[in-house]
């Protein structure tokens, strides 16, 4: 039998850390090992509770001693940071949802890759890992058709388009060999004129409380192809955040997709 996958996670106040707690609650796989909050949280100190009593303590720091088998991150910029630098100092595999990073940032993920094995996400839904890698294929299979993104999320959601979205516009836009900046079209108002050849369009709804939608319209002449993810229940980005930890470990170096997961289960 596997030994337990010993884990880190830090953010685990947030709403992503406390989901990943819950699933931990009674999962022989994982052993929760550290759970890292941010200077403020109401929780620094508290005990954290998976699966009955547990002496484990909600932490601000990482200690270098402590030996893990990956980190998960939901935290925020300064919290990456700090997970990062735990990371590389022991070697560790990283997960990572965080968004809203600067470009130095960026480039400290890029060269981190190159020394710890590092899996990056939008959206930890297997099933929108399987959307993007349908959206590959069909854009790169129908290169003249047109791609439209419309994505519906719930009304208190602040930035449009959503995350998800633009990762899928990207992986469109990289299957035929173009940038997202150069086709991404995100407002249609007045008189717009014609479809740009080659432009990649978004489409935005918010409202009530929609966990998430996204669909991929590739669409030729009398013909289109519509691929639509829904989700309705928000524990899923847990579940796959914590399918990528276990796929994670033991991984060569490298920076690594979700695709790659749901490519070569373990």
């Amino acid at each position: 039998m596997t030994q337990s996958l010993r884990l880190g996670i830090s953010g685990a106040s947030g709403r992503m850390g406390s989901a990943l707690l819950g699933l931990l609650d009674g999962d022989k796989r994982f052993e929760l090992v550290h759970a890292v909050v941010s200077s403020v949280s109401a929780k620094a100190g508290q005990p954290v509770f998976v699966g009955g009593t547990n002496p484990l303590r909600y932490a601000q720091d990482w200690p270098n001693a402590l030996a893990l088998d990956v980190v998960i991150d939901f935290s925020g910029p300064s919290g990456l940071g700090a997970a990062l630098d735990y990371c590389l100092a022991n070697g560790t595999p990283l997960v990572t949802g965080t968004t809203g990073i600067d470009s130095a940032m960026e480039t400290r993920l890029l060269k981190a890759s190159e020394n710890i094995a590092l899996l990056r996400a939008a959206n930890f839904s297997l099933g929108v890992a399987v959307l993007t890698h349908l959206l590959r294929e069909a854009a790169a299979s129908l290169p003249d058709w047109d791609i439209e993104i419309v994505e519906a999320h719930h009304g208190r959601k602040q930035d449009a388009p959503s995350g998800t979205a633009l990762a899928l516009g990207h992986a469109a836009a990289a299957s035929r060999d173009i940038t997202l900046d150069a086709a991404a079209v995100y407002s249609r108002e007045g008189r717009t004129g014609e479809r740009v050849n080659g432009s990649i369009g978004f489409a935005v709804v918010r409202g009530g409380d929609i966990v998430g939608e996204h669909t991929a319209m590739v669409i030729g002449q009398g013909e289109r192809l519509e691929l639509t993810h829904r989700a309705t229940d928000r524990s899923i980005f847990a579940r796959g955040a914590l399918q990528a930890a276990l796929w994670l470990r033991g991984r060569a170096t490298g920076q690594w997709r979700l695709e790659d997961v749901i490519a070569t289960p373990r």
